[in-house]
């Protein structure tokens, strides 16, 4: 009587086997920590606490889980760090202006090390506001500055409405924080982080001109509010 042999199973190529070890898993937002990004906190913490003093307010709203706005003015370059600093849960993804990679090794450190989203502010940069979208999808954190610039008359003078769109659009939480000034050498710099912005009321009205318009003056408000109270401390 004859027997059937079953075939073998082929063994993997040992360079195959080897790769498939090597695959990582998708790292979840909140257990994502990067080499660049981790330095870079490493550097505000020292700043933060000799030459540069911040003192947070309100630390404790930074708990919000994901995905959310973290929305603040804008005094200085180093702004990104100082807002960034508090937050131990997750790593950033900051919107920031296309003239800041010029060069290859500042787009690699800030594309590719500190996760930011350029943005041609002088056009309509739909690609940006997609690769914005897809990261509140993705249960990240989105830093903006809706000031678009450092240089302005008065704290929130002009809110940038791609700001709001975005935020109406994701529907998703937006944290003020407020800066109170610029670094100042060994003069302690406040920063106040407030409570989570409910826009679901705007959200539920529909996407219309008056409707972004309504929320960058919530926006705009809610920082004047913020500074006034701040002012009374």
């Amino acid at each position: 009587m004859e027997t059937k042999n079953t075939p073998e199973k082929p063994e993997k190529p040992e360079k195959l086997e080897k790769l498939e070890k090597r695959e990582k898993k998708p790292v979840s937002p909140e257990k994502e920590r990067t080499f660049v990004y981790t330095l870079a906190r490493i550097v505000a913490f020292i700043g933060n606490h000799t030459i540069f003093p911040v003192r947070y307010h309100g630390r404790e709203n930074f708990e919000l889980k994901a995905p959310y706005i973290a929305m603040s003015n804008h005094n200085s370059a180093v702004d990104p760090l100082i807002l960034a600093y508090p937050c131990k849960k997750y790593e950033f993804r900051f919107v920031g202006k296309k003239e800041l990679t010029q060069n290859k090794f500042t787009a690699w450190l800030l594309n590719k090390g500190l996760h930011m989203i350029t943005v041609d502010r002088h056009n309509s940069d739909l690609a940006a506001m997609r690769l914005c979208m897809k990261t509140l999808r993705d249960g990240y954190v989105l830093g903006i500055f809706p000031e678009g610039t450092r240089h302005h008359e008065d704290l929130m003078s002009e809110v940038e409405t791609g700001a709001a769109v975005l935020a109406l659009r994701a529907k998703a939480p937006i944290l003020p924080v407020y800066i109170e000034s610029k670094p100042k050498l060994f003069r302690v710099n406040h920063v106040y982080i407030g409570k989570p912005m409910d826009i679901s009321d705007l959200a539920a009205q529909g996407f219309n001109t008056d409707v972004v318009e309504a929320l960058c003056g919530r926006i705009r408000e809610t920082f004047h509010q913020m500074r006034r109270d701040a002012e009374k401390k």
